[in-house]
């Protein structure tokens, strides 16, 4: 484990390095049939017959050209370790710092653009970190901390991202998982999704709904007719042949019946199935064998939805569900949001890749119990809620072996889902872009004793980015970059990657820079990246630089909307819960300095710097019952400099070797 902390420690002063030409790529091996899922036959080559007034884009060589495809991949809970190329660009080697991992179409992808290493998550929970990533704005800034049903209603919200390229004449369409909680406005709050794609299949609504999946849990509403509040949560189990079967899981009422107590169990022996028995849920399924075969997942699934809709361009065809629909319209620029639910749990990689990964030993992060008593109350009891404290070694390493075996299944699919949109650009004429958010934020596998996300540390926010594209000019070939970047940067980069100039005053709201300017080293220099969620333990941000990492308590217990804004700021400082880590002499988060006396004077500083930013500089807290409440406070405006101008007398030395 020494050299995994020698190595964590090289990452803060690497340099923008060129991708070595490790990777020696087998070709892909021919593609499921998509005439298999649909009632019709594909066309031949279509070419687009006409192309918009403003379908023109000018690159970097003066050149113009019509506007790229853009194809937006994000996977979920997803470590950036997964990925050998990172791995290379970060420890010298292929394997994740725990063991084996595979992912040849991701480094593929790495090798054709550039790679960035410290991509950071702006919340460790899905929702929140999916609003910033198509808003482009910080949850302060969008009162999106948890997974609130908000809306367009409050004045101070702004068009998402895929609103912007309908706009600009492009063509619209989600594949799989979107979840990041914006919806209509009924009056009231709703489930209903926004207009801001032209198509869209959801994983679950549009296809587990319909019966089509692996192992899932769905509301439910018992056998009372026309009974609209559920009585718990039940699970299901779809098999090759296309039957299923289900029962409750968990209720309301705490009281499951013997019968649904055997048919889990029966689960559970069939499908070698893990749960977090250790957690405050312990009903998730953390490792096993997946009902269904590498080409009948339901993230494969996803991808044939994806597939089937460039194949059919301009006809009618049938979705899985049997939904008649019109494929992708070949006059327009496209764009696509593919979202991966893997490897999320259900962590159920498919037979024939597990196979690859079950004889591989793994190295279980260290950890030490004493490491929780430095802990502040609010994370001791994150702890407590996803603790791995109990579990056998062959447990860890069977929900080790899963994960990165699940994560490889994602990858196979990657190159799937890259080959049919680079097949369907070429038939359309158009260069294309690839943007692979890798992870909506982390997971961890035993770093801080628990295996969840939710925490301020690396591996609940830190993340990775690759971008890649036809026009080489556009964005470099084999590149990597260490700069720190943010998920408020993704919408601000497919926009200008689409040609909309991002300086207009329209724009001025988004928080995050344009990842092509970071790369050509246009963009300005920031010294830290943000965070915030209130999911499981309550209100918590964090603040990320290159050396330190600071997070609290933002909000006291019950405050109202705009109630006791300043109280973080205000109230004593052990209220706040104040962790501090100094990555110079612990690289892996294992020792909170915030409390000592070294370093408390330094976590004070921090939590005025960042109180100030997500309490003070625009924060917007939202009454979202409601069509338009909220209270935005602006005591600190322009506190987020993103700069650190730590006083040097509160930075410890670094004790020399």
């Amino acid at each position: 484990m020494s050299n995994y902390i020698a190595k964590l420690e090289q990452v803060n002063s690497m340099k923008p390095l060129h991708l070595p030409a490790l990777f020696v790529l087998s070709s892909l091996i021919g593609l499921i049939s998509c005439a298999q899922d649909s009632q019709v036959k594909p066309s031949e080559k279509v070419v687009s017959s006409s192309l918009i007034s403003n379908d023109v884009v000018v690159s970097d060589n003066d050149k113009q050209q019509p506007r790229p495809n853009i194809l937006w991949i994000i996977t979920d809970d997803h470590r950036p370790d997964s990925i050998s190329a990172y791995n290379q660009a970060v420890y010298g080697q292929a394997n994740s710092p725990l063991g084996y991992i595979e992912s040849p179409n991701a480094d593929e992808l790495a090798q054709e653009g550039v790679l960035f290493t410290q991509a950071f998550t702006n919340s460790p929970v899905c929702g929140p970190s999916r609003a910033a990533l198509h808003s482009g704005r910080y949850p302060f800034r969008t009162g999106r901390f948890a997974f609130e049903l908000s809306h367009p209603g409050p004045d101070f919200s702004r068009p998402l991202l895929s609103e912007y390229l309908q706009r600009e004449g492009y063509y619209t369409a989600m594949f799989g998982k979107e979840d990041h909680y914006f919806m209509q406005w009924g009056p009231g709050q709703t489930f209903n999704k926004l207009p801001i794609f032209d198509f869209r299949v959801h994983f679950k609504h549009d296809l587990q709904n319909h019966g089509i999946g692996d192992i899932y849990t769905r509301a439910s509403y018992g056998d009372e007719p026309g009974n609209s509040t559920p009585i718990g949560y039940s699970e299901y189990v779809s098999y090759p042949d296309g039957s299923q079967r289900s029962y409750l899981l968990k209720s309301k009422d705490g009281e499951v019946s013997q019968g649904a107590l055997a048919q889990r169990a029966r689960t559970d022996q069939e499908f070698d199935i893990l749960r977090s028995y250790t957690r405050s849920n312990p009903n998730l399924i953390i490792g096993g064998v997946n009902p269904n075969s590498a080409t009948e997942t339901i993230d494969a699934k996803v991808v044939r939805e994806l597939r089937n809709h460039l194949q059919f361009a301009q006809q009618e065809y049938k979705t899985l569900a049997g939904k008649s629909v019109k494929g992708a319209d070949m006059n327009k620029p496209l764009f696509i949001n593919l979202g991966f639910h893997l490897p999320h749990t259900p962590i159920l990689p498919p037979k024939s890749i597990r196979e690859r990964f079950e004889s591989k030993r793994y190295s279980v992060p260290n950890f030490d119990r004493s490491e929780v008593k430095t802990l502040p109350p609010q994370l001791q009891k994150l702890y407590n809620a996803t603790k791995i404290e109990g579990m056998t070694d062959a447990e860890l390493q069977q929900t080790i072996q899963d994960y990165y075996a699940f994560s490889a299944h994602g990858d196979e699919l990657i190159g799937e889902a890259l080959e049919a949109f680079k097949s369907y650009s070429e038939r359309q004429g158009r260069p294309w872009v690839v943007v692979y958010t890798i992870g909506d934020h982390g997971w961890h596998l035993g770093e801080q004793g628990i295996e969840a996300k939710f925490g301020p540390w690396q591996q609940s926010v830190g993340n990775a980015a690759i971008i890649s594209a036809s026009d080489k000019s556009l964005i470099p070939k084999g590149l990597i970059n260490t700069d720190l970047v943010e998920f408020v940067d993704f919408a601000p980069t497919i926009l200008d990657l689409a040609g909309i100039d991002i300086e207009q005053e329209e724009f001025d709201h988004l928080d995050g820079y344009s990842l092509v300017d970071v790369a050509k080293g246009r963009a300005p220099k920031r010294d830290y990246i943000l965070g915030e969620t209130s999911i499981v333990v309550g209100p918590r941000a964090y603040l990320h630089s290159k050396r330190f990492r600071f997070s609290m308590r933002t909000r006291p217990p019950g405050a109202a909307p705009g109630e006791r804004i300043r109280w973080a700021l205000d109230t004593d400082a052990e209220n706040v819960d104040m962790a501090l880590y100094d990555l110079a002499v612990d690289p892996l988060e294992r020792n909170n300095l915030a409390n000592t006396d070294a370093y408390k004077p330094l976590a004070l500083w921090f939590r005025n710097k960042l109180g100030n930013i997500v309490l003070g500089d625009g924060r917007v807290e939202v009454d979202w019952s409601k069509e338009n409440s909220f209270v935005k406070s602006e005591f600190a405006l322009g506190a987020d400099d993103k700069k650190l101008d730590i006083p040097k007398a509160l930075i410890p030395p670094v004790p020399s070797e």
